[in-house]
């Protein structure tokens, strides 16, 4: 009896422990699938600089799916009902609740997180961080806030807001129209140090066509939009005859200008050869620009993306100044140096490439040389009908980005992850997911844009937000958690897809 009682226990134990076994089996699955959906890890993330902890139940879970990664309404920089709105919009027609959490979490990162809005001698004031590095630069700062332009005249406050950027740039550029970064006040950098006239109201001072355009861009379309011509004061116009003065400088027709720029750095291309000067160009019409938009040093510098940029924006002053300072003389000026630097480029920057036809040169130096490449930061080849640089449809674009977007170019990489333009800022197999968004805003092929999206869906690393490159085959090793551009930049692509009434390409992933 004995040994029939042990024999029934044993098994018994045995069917019981099985259970158990299964239950707690199903707690880690159910826990590892919560933290992969989420984006927690060890039930913390690292927000804006900040860690902040979560505690969230696993009814909460079940019905949420992603938890949304904002900072808390308290401590939100800006909020704009607009915007939120607009979220809340978009999460409805979203069917991929991954996609949608991504958008939550992008789309308003900017005013979550980076802009510093006050009056100032009673005009809007705003400074924007670029994200992790508490400065604002000219170009990031402009394309943070554009997404956002087509909301201002259902938002007075995120008007102000705008307005803000326009009036804290044009200050900028007074300070020093030769400077890509900027400090919230005289704080010094750590680029101090940097041999070129360096002021403690600058972060960094990169000479880059792209800041100044940038400048113009936002003003120009802020007044396009809403009919303000607040921005455009005394300051704007002095701003304005200082974009000029320096484009018509950096032409270097009778010699190389007043600007020059050393570190003492390891990184070949974070300062400029020959004494500061940069390498010899022949004086063609076109702009030099001692740095790219990657704030990388230009190895012949008529960096062309960058001059066409130029172009539209000097055509953009020209407007202005017709129609709103009625300053016909510069408004000529403008025009003329528009025109100059557009017959230039196409005498010297279209070049036959033995692959591809007719297409741009990265960047060429007047002797003949030419280099062909394109980087992921915009302005780039790719980006040009994007800033309104040429037609989607241009035979020389199509071209080029045909060049672009293969292993033609050095800076193409392709993996088991993705495939994209990186570019020498961060290195070898490392994609930008802006080259992604890029390739999306300028395509008008529905199964090349979903195949974008796709990738920058499945490249976020865990985190929910776009970040500023990830490893070719790795995307879980990525650069900068917190690159505000990028976020806003996403969010931008997903509206515009929505509004050319292809929500259906977000939904069949």
């Amino acid at each position: 009896m004995s040994l029939r009682i042990f024999v029934v226990f044993l098994f018994s134990f045995i069917y019981l422990t099985s259970f158990l076994i299964i239950d707690l089996i199903s707690i880690m699955i159910t826990r590892r699938n919560f933290l992969k959906a989420s984006g927690l890890s060890l039930g913390a993330i690292t927000l804006a600089g900040k860690e902040t902890v979560f505690a969230v139940n696993k009814s909460t879970f079940i019905q949420a799916g992603y938890i949304s990664q904002r900072p808390d309404l308290s401590k939100r920089n800006f909020t704009s009902k607009a915007v939120e709105e607009t979220i809340e919009q978009v999460k409805k027609q979203l069917k991929d609740p991954k996609l949608a959490w991504m958008f939550e979490n992008c789309f308003p990162n900017t005013l979550d997180t980076t802009v510093h809005f006050r009056m100032k001698d009673n005009r809007p004031d705003t400074f924007v961080y670029t994200g992790d590095i508490h400065a604002m630069w000219l170009r990031d700062s402009a394309a943070q806030v554009w997404p956002y332009l087509s909301l201002m005249k259902k938002d007075e406050s995120l008007r102000m807001l705008i307005a803000g950027v326009v009036n804290r740039q044009t200050q900028c550029v007074l300070i020093d129209p030769y400077a890509n970064a900027f400090n919230d006040g005289t704080t010094g950098s750590e680029w101090e140090t940097d041999i070129t006239d360096m002021k403690p109201e600058l972060h960094e001072r990169k000479w880059e066509i792209d800041s100044l355009c940038y400048t113009v861009r936002l003003a120009y379309h802020y007044w396009k939009i809403t009919g303000d011509a607040s921005v455009f004061s005394s300051d704007w116009e002095k701003a304005a005859g200082l974009i000029l003065k320096i484009f018509k400088e950096q032409q270097r027709k009778e010699n190389a200008g007043s600007y020059k720029f050393q570190r003492m750095t390891e990184r070949q291309l974070d300062t400029l050869s020959n004494n500061g000067w940069g390498a010899p160009v022949k004086p063609t019409g076109l702009i030099v620009s001692s740095f790219r938009p990657s704030d990388d040093a230009t190895s012949y510098g008529f960096l062309i993306p960058s001059n066409l940029f130029a172009v539209v924006s000097l055509k953009q002053l020209a407007e202005i100044s017709n129609q709103v300072t009625k300053n016909k003389a510069f408004a000529g000026q403008c025009a003329a140096l528009a025109s100059e630097v557009e017959t230039a480029i196409t005498q010297y920057a279209v070049a036959d490439h033995l692959s591809y036809g007719n297409i741009y040169a990265f960047e060429v130096d007047g002797f003949g040389n030419r280099l062909f490449m394109d980087d992921s930061n915009v302005p780039s080849l790719l980006a040009l009908p994007y800033l309104g640089c040429v037609n989607d449809s241009d035979a020389i674009y199509l071209n080029t980005r045909a060049f672009v977007w293969s292993a033609d170019n050095p800076y193409f990489f392709r993996g088991k992850a993705a495939e994209g333009i990186g570019g020498p800022h961060i290195g070898y197999d490392m994609i930008w997911p802006m080259s992604l968004i890029m390739k999306a805003m300028t395509s008008n092929d529905d199964f090349e844009i979903k195949d974008c999206i796709r990738t920058l869906r499945d490249t976020e690393g865990g985190k929910g937000f776009i970040h500023e490159s990830f490893h070719k085959d790795d995307p879980e090793k990525f650069t900068r958690s917190w690159f505000a551009w990028a976020n806003t930049l996403f969010g931008e692509l997903i509206l515009k897809i929505i509004n050319d009434g292809k929500v259906s390409i977000l939904n069949s992933l």
